[in-house]
């Protein structure tokens, strides 16, 4: 791995790093459920709450009725009990025409006058017999018109108990007017020997029942009490005014009907509870109403504890939370960020904490690590192996045919007793083989290749008799670099044989080595005036299945561009360029490394060192 590569991974590292999929993933998983949950819990909970609190509200509500309900019939029953003793003490004990039946009357009203206005006895015709405390009656006050006479008259032996209202019968001075409850019963007055009907009114004061009525409602928060008789008639309301001017309404009509027990009502779109009580004797109903917003009021307050509660939860939970997914999720993340660091190049050992499970996942990716840096260890000596079998096979290639003639013209020249030129021609031959032996090195300095070449030039040239020319134009600062070796010599004879070779010496066959720095890379170009080929011949020299070897080494430029792509990777290599009675040229392109004893194995081994000046 790169020096760079690794200190940006650390670079990484060191800038934090965004909340990882596994943490993530429990970090939600979590709290969705404990939201859920908690949630869940809480609308129990309140739902718990609501139905205890409406059964407690209901309960509360049904002994207060009870309680009153036994009030009211106390005080209804010692009423009865004061008609009851005028009906069967005095009434049908004595004649209207008896003096002391208005004594008795008098004396009975004193006993009972702070819950009394009025006790007066009519005959059938409305008549007045007797009445206490005394007083004169009204001018015509109807008597027979009245609800409470007529009631009385249509049922008989049974006493019948009206509505508020105020009294309109006596006089008394004070012209005073009382709100008054009239118990009225049909009775037999003895007129002489004569027994004919009457009617028996006794008038409570109706302050009594609004005390215990007023009593009851003061101690309300919401709900409210009222009294109704069987038809749906108000007696008693704490907003009876409003109700009677129209501000207000109450649903009597539904109360009235009821028996004895709780029920549910809708008063303008409001749902309200209502307990229901019966007085004994009278027929009224003791109506308890509780409306649906004194529930939501009552209760208003746990909501906004149940929403307390949520919250404090929450971030509880989420702390929780965070400290869980973390001691889950850290054991994970710490061997994520071994094999990442694996991966980016560095070789750490694998972290292996937490459970038993990551723990033996951590041993297991250390064990295959370590097997695959084996594996990949022997692949690379296996690489290298094959890359010097391939190349020392590519190497071999080389036809011995050039050795042979030149051995041949030298044998020639000494036998023609031209010594100077054989002495020339085995220097040349000389120098060409030390640097093709090269003491077995397939890599070497640009310097010494292109020394080869001169040599074998020098000899191709005796040998051709001077017929082409041959120039070199490389730049000095290229010679120090690295190149394989016996690259150029394939090229030249190529350039001899299939270019200037058959020219004769007045045509000017040349053929002109470059060498430039590119960036990088070292390009050599290896340039003649000769026969050239097509377009299409030029791209398919490189091929291997369109080789066709007319003389020369019989190797030919795939021999070449296959051994630089075994050193250097498939980036570099030739490239032709060639027209027909024009030319050809072949570009050479391999990387500006500096010839080193060490990078001179490196690249022998396959590896390929850094670049000269970079």
């Amino acid at each position: 791995m790169r020096k760079g590569t690794r200190e940006k991974f650390r670079m990484l590292k060191r800038a934090g790093r965004p909340p990882q999929g596994i943490q993530l993933t429990v970090m939600v998983t979590f709290m969705m459920v404990s939201l859920i949950l908690m949630l869940s819990t809480s609308l129990v909970l309140y739902q718990r709450f609501a139905m205890s609190y409406r059964d407690t509200t209901l309960q509360n509500t049904e002994n207060a009725l009870e309680q009153t309900q036994h009030t009211l019939e106390d005080y209804l029953v010692s009423m009865r009990q004061v008609s009851d003793a005028v009906c069967y003490n005095v009434v049908t004990e004595l004649d209207v025409s008896d003096p002391s039946l208005s004594q008795e009357l008098g004396l009975i009203y004193e006993s009972s006058q702070d819950s009394l206005v009025s006790i007066a006895l009519y005959n059938g015709s409305g008549s007045l017999l007797a009445a206490a405390p005394v007083a004169s009656q009204k001018t015509d006050p109807n008597v027979t018109s009245q609800e409470w006479f007529q009631t009385a008259m249509a049922g008989i032996e049974n006493v019948h108990f009206s509505t508020p209202h105020v009294q309109n019968l006596f006089d008394d001075g004070t012209k005073n007017y009382y709100w008054v409850i009239s118990l009225s019963r049909a009775v037999e007055v003895q007129d002489g020997d004569e027994t004919r009907m009457g009617v028996l009114l006794v008038d409570m004061n109706y302050s009594g029942i609004s005390q215990i009525m007023d009593q009851i409602n003061e101690t309300t928060n919401g709900q409210y009490y009222y009294l109704c008789d069987s038809e749906g008639n108000l007696v008693y309301h704490p907003r009876k005014v409003q109700i009677s001017e129209g501000i207000a309404k109450e649903n009597t009509a539904f109360a009235a009907g009821c028996t004895d027990g709780v029920y549910q009502d809708t008063l303008l779109g409001e749902k309200r509870d209502i307990a229901v009580r019966s007085i004994s004797y009278t027929g009224w109903k003791l109506v308890g109403v509780i409306p649906g917003r004194d529930y939501s009021s009552r209760i208003g307050n746990v909501q906004y504890f149940i929403i307390l509660f949520v919250l404090v939860a929450f971030m509880l939970l989420l702390a929780v939370n965070r400290l869980v997914a973390g001691r889950i999720s850290r054991p994970i993340l710490q061997l994520d960020d071994s094999v990442k660091a694996y991966e980016a190049g560095e070789k750490p050992k694998i972290v292996s904490v937490g459970p038993a499970e990551v723990r033996h996942l951590g041993h297991s990716i250390q064990k295959s690590y370590e097997q695959i840096d084996v594996l990949m260890k022997q692949i690379v000596e296996e690489q290298n192996e094959r890359r010097k079998s391939e190349f020392d096979a590519l190497q071999s290639q080389i036809n011995p045919h050039f050795l042979y003639n030149t051995l041949d013209s030298i044998t020639w020249m000494v036998e023609g007793g031209r010594n100077e030129e054989a002495v020339y021609m085995i220097s040349e031959l000389a120098r060409l083989l030390r640097i093709s032996l090269s003491k077995g090195h397939t890599i070497l300095s640009l310097e010494d290749e292109i020394q080869h070449a001169r040599s074998y030039m020098n000899i191709q040239k005796v040998r051709y008799r001077d017929r082409f020319a041959v120039a070199y134009d490389i730049e000095p600062a290229i010679l120090s670099c690295c190149t394989v070796k016996l690259i150029l010599q394939p090229i030249l004879e190529n350039a001899i044989y299939y270019g200037v070779g058959e020219m004769d010496e007045d045509d000017g066959g040349k053929i002109t080595v470059t060498g430039i720095r590119t960036g990088d890379d070292v390009e050599i170009t290896v340039e003649d005036n000769g026969q050239g080929m097509t377009k299409e011949m030029a791209e398919n020299v490189l091929k291997e299945d369109n080789v066709v070897h007319k003389h020369g080494s019989g190797v030919g430029l795939v021999n070449v561009n296959s051994r630089i792509q075994l050193i250097f990777g498939k980036r570099y290599g030739l490239s032709i360029e060639s027209e027909p009675d024009v030319g050809t040229k072949v570009h050479i392109r391999f990387p500006a490394v500096l010839f080193t004893p060490e990078n001179q194995k490196e690249l022998e081994q396959g590896r390929i060192p850094q670049k000269e000046g970079t």
